[in-house]
């Protein structure tokens, strides 16, 4: 294992709800199981989910995002002058859509003191110390997804235009990053789908339409990337997952990183980037070129959280030998090419499946990196 993550095995974050969890959520949005009864079901589900991951070998763990119904909007919706509305649609995947949900900017954009997702992380940090030991890894989503979510007409003084936002929205992440820093956490995670969408022509079409400015657009959101993560401390490490749309086992973006790598991997600074690359629409390992000798990570998201149909082993060491053109294999590591459940729905496969994959992973990942 590598001493300080990301680890040659590892995760992207959040695990398919159990049954008694999803029966949870419904009672309580029902109004039939109270706020205090619900924690404690999501509180045994995620110290369940713990051991599974230490049985599974790994040496990181997530609370499996168990608290949250999206891998984004729960915590954007919980800053202070956002707010998740309802639109009059949702986001189009590949023959499926999600419940019809956006961003609204209503006010000055900050993290609160009190942000839930600061006591889901003292939870795990506390779990985790009197269970399994095993290192705590929090996700949280972009600040560059909410640039790139955000509808025409969704914004609010003091604000007049989108660029407006971008002094409050790095404040309230680097504010966000020293309040997780003070709590403990020493992983974290900023999930992404827009650096995926700038690989694709279909969704910077889109862009266009909301009112983004593509052009030099990666730059950009390489600056307001850098700016959150300067003067972070050195023990704190920081990766990014660039998701290519995961919502009941479907997809939105396709296109290689070619248009984004030399941005992405030489010119933010990431500890660590997990990419998808389970499947053609990825592209080939021909950017990795650009990843810079050092300490940065790429995560190769080899196995895919699609199915339940597991990879060959071999041909999956094939793929990692083919990096060997472009990447040191020391700069490299091995996880599901995503989450299982970015959203409370979660993917077409069963957790015997799931956790399959994962033992997958550390097996492979042990026998490559020995």
């Amino acid at each position: 294992m590598t001493i300080s993550p990301p680890y040659r095995a590892d995760i992207v974050g959040s695990f398919l709800r159990p049954t008694v969890l999803h029966d949870a959520r419904h009672n309580h949005a029902a109004g039939d199981l109270s706020t205090h009864a619900l924690r404690a079901v999501e509180d045994d589900a995620i110290e369940a989910l713990i051991r599974a991951q230490a049985d599974a070998g790994l040496t990181v763990a997530t609370d499996g995002e168990f608290r949250r119904s999206w891998w984004h909007f729960d915590y954007f919706g919980l800053l202070n002058g956002v707010e998740v509305v309802e639109l009059d649609h949702g986001i189009q995947f590949q023959g499926v859509q999600t419940k019809p949900r956006g961003i609204e900017i209503s006010g000055p954009i900050s993290f609160p003191s009190d942000h839930p997702f600061l006591a889901h992380f003292r939870a795990l940090r506390d779990l985790l110390a009197r269970t399994t030991g095993a290192v705590p890894k929090f996700t949280i989503p972009a600040p560059t997804v909410l640039d790139f979510r955000l509808e025409p007409g969704h914004l609010a003084a003091p604000y007049e235009h989108r660029d407006d936002i971008v002094d409050d929205l790095v404040q309230a992440y680097r504010d966000a990053l020293a309040a997780f820093y003070a709590e403990g956490a020493r992983y974290l995670q900023f999930d992404d789908t827009a650096w995926a969408y700038l690989c694709s022509e279909a969704e910077l079409a889109k862009a266009r339409d909301r009112g983004i400015e593509t052009d030099a657009i990666a730059e950009r959101y390489a600056g307001i990337l850098n700016r959150i993560l300067e003067g972070k401390p050195d023990d704190l490490v920081v990766t990014t997952h660039v998701c290519r749309g995961n919502f009941r086992s479907t997809w939105i973006s396709s296109g290689g990183y070619e248009p984004v790598a030399e941005q992405l991997l030489a010119n933010t600074a990431y500890d660590g980037y997990f990419l998808e690359y389970d499947n053609d629409r990825s592209g080939g390992f021909e950017p990795l070129r650009f990843l810079p000798e050092g300490n940065k990570t790429v995560v190769l998201g080899l196995i895919t959280t699609k199915n339940g149909d597991l990879e060959s082993v071999d041909a999956v060491k094939a793929r990692i030998d083919e990096t060997a053109a472009f990447a040191s294999l020391g700069q490299l590591a091995l996880s599901p090419q995503c989450g299982f459940a970015s959203t409370e729905e979660g993917n077409t496969l069963t957790e015997a499946e799931q956790w399959a994959k994962v033992r997958e992973v550390v097996a492979i990942a042990a026998d490559v990196w020995r």
